[in-house]
């Protein structure tokens, strides 16, 4: 519990070496936040000033939680939501900026369903053809549909647009040991296995868009795609057994 009772929402973000542009994103998630809400951090051992930066963020809602050893994004999105205490939990980029609303209307969302995710608008450059595509409310249901377009790599789940409730981390946790990226198709496969994932049509997230960004811009070598969707085929299979077994 936080000073003023339970916690409400709680914001996971993984950084590194996001000294330019983490200020301007906490601020605008800070914005929207309970003063008994959270933002937990992990930072994974930036080499710059990420970490001076958030410390001079004198709020007492920030958990910061710094690594002295570089263990990947996916790692430290596991960190900061197995350390979360809030029954909303939403992701988030270091670089992005949060648009007005979006804690609301992810809560409202997910009254209906244990995970939610929206669309996002770009800013800092020209979208490409994979930006334009937007997830349709009338798709929440088709959970056949979107763990084929999940697997495929077509279907627009980012992890700065989802948000679950504390429920979920039973199925989410841990994260399997071979998920090296794509934490957010991850959480897509568990909340489309279960039927328990809605669409928000309305954009949440302005999405940064920069040299430095982990989501790639183009499309990656073959053999790196066919390692990519195989991996999410065991990721897969670890979601269906651990639904099996939560029965």
């Amino acid at each position: 519990m936080s000073a003023h009772g339970p916690v409400r929402v709680s914001v996971c973000m993984a950084t590194f070496n996001g000294q330019d542009f983490v200020a301007e994103q906490v601020g605008s998630i800070l914005a929207q936040l309970s003063p008994g809400d959270e933002l937990v951090i992990v930072d994974d051992a930036s080499t710059d000033g990420t970490v001076d930066v958030l410390r001079r963020v004198d709020d007492p809602r920030i958990v910061l939680m710094p690594r002295g050893e570089n263990k990947g994004y996916v790692s430290s999105f596991e960190e900061a939501i197995t350390a979360s205490r809030g029954e909303y939990i939403m992701l988030s980029d270091q670089d992005d900026v949060w648009l007005p609303g979006r804690v609301e209307t992810l809560v409202s969302a997910l009254q209906a369903k244990t995970y939610a995710a929206s669309n996002f608008t770009v800013f800092g450059g020209p979208p490409n053809r994979y930006h334009e595509i937007q997830l349709k409310k009338a798709d929440s249901g088709r959970w056949l549909a979107n763990l084929i377009t999940t697997w495929i790599g077509v279907r627009p789940y980012y992890g700065c647009t989802m948000a679950f409730r504390a429920a979920a981390k039973k199925q989410l946790l841990p994260f399997p040991a071979f998920l090296t990226e794509t934490h957010d198709q991850w959480i897509a496969i568990v909340a489309n296995l279960g039927r328990d994932m809605v669409h928000v049509e309305a954009p949440t997230v302005a999405r940064r868009l920069h040299d430095e960004n982990t989501t790639p811009k183009s499309r990656r070598p073959t053999a790196v795609i066919l390692r990519a969707r195989l991996m999410l085929l065991r990721a897969f299979f670890v979601a269906l057994g651990r639904k099996v077994r939560t029965k």
